[in-house]
């Protein structure tokens, strides 16, 4: 990913950056009542407008990691208590928690979110770029597994894409179905991110029989 692509929105007490390279046009920061963000507008990001709690409330928003803040007052995005990984109906993995994704360990833009592939179609693997629109890609979200539950909570989550292989990953967390409910419960486990598996979210080996090569 090209640092370069991060734009940086300065305000008074708190500054907010953008990494284009991450966003999936949720519009979560769109959306949001108030100022922070006017399609049109000139800077379409001002800080000002809001408050700091604000500011940072809507930025931490953002599912993707493609919004981040700098709070001149120190103030620094917390890790959620636990972390959990959301499977997204007909789309990528949403993650948040503590997260260390192997080889992306200076981006301080998915330190606590991101989304990740799992179409396998993606070019800016092992992030989403939405080619699962294009590729049409389909799979609910449904979690059928339990999992075997977690010896603990919280804590580093440890991500790492397999070469032409599975998301590896490990620490205590949790994954959501696309309906909402906390399905799995578990210390480590290995999901999809070819795009054909007949056990999503989770890996059955299916990437060796396609020739699933990327990274």
């Amino acid at each position: 990913m090209d640092k370069s692509k991060i734009k940086t929105f300065s305000g008074d007490a708190i500054a907010v950056h953008f990494a284009e390279d991450l966003c999936i046009g949720i519009a979560e920061c769109g959306r949001a009542t108030g100022a922070l963000f006017e399609a049109g507008r000139t800077p379409w990001c001002d800080p000002d407008q809001e408050s700091v709690a604000k500011v940072r409330e809507i930025v931490e928003r953002c599912p993707s990691g493609a919004l981040t803040y700098t709070d001149a007052s120190g103030g620094e995005e917390v890790a959620p208590a636990d972390n959990t990984i959301t499977v997204i109906s007909d789309g990528p993995f949403y993650v948040s928690g503590a997260l260390a994704i192997e080889g992306f360990e200076d981006r301080p833009e998915v330190k606590h979110r991101a989304a990740l592939c799992r179409c396998g179609q993606s070019e800016n693997k092992p992030f989403c770029d939405n080619s699962h629109r294009e590729a049409n890609f389909r799979d609910y979200g449904a979690v059928g597994d339990a999992g075997p539950g977690a010896s603990g909570s919280g804590g580093p989550l440890k991500i790492k894409a397999n070469p032409g292989g599975s998301l590896l990953v490990q620490g205590h967390f949790r994954i959501r179905a696309a309906s909402g409910r906390l399905a799995w419960h578990g210390d480590k486990v290995s999901l999809c991110r070819c795009g054909a598996s007949h056990n999503k979210p989770f890996c059955d080996g299916k990437h060796r029989e396609i020739g699933f090569e990327k990274n």
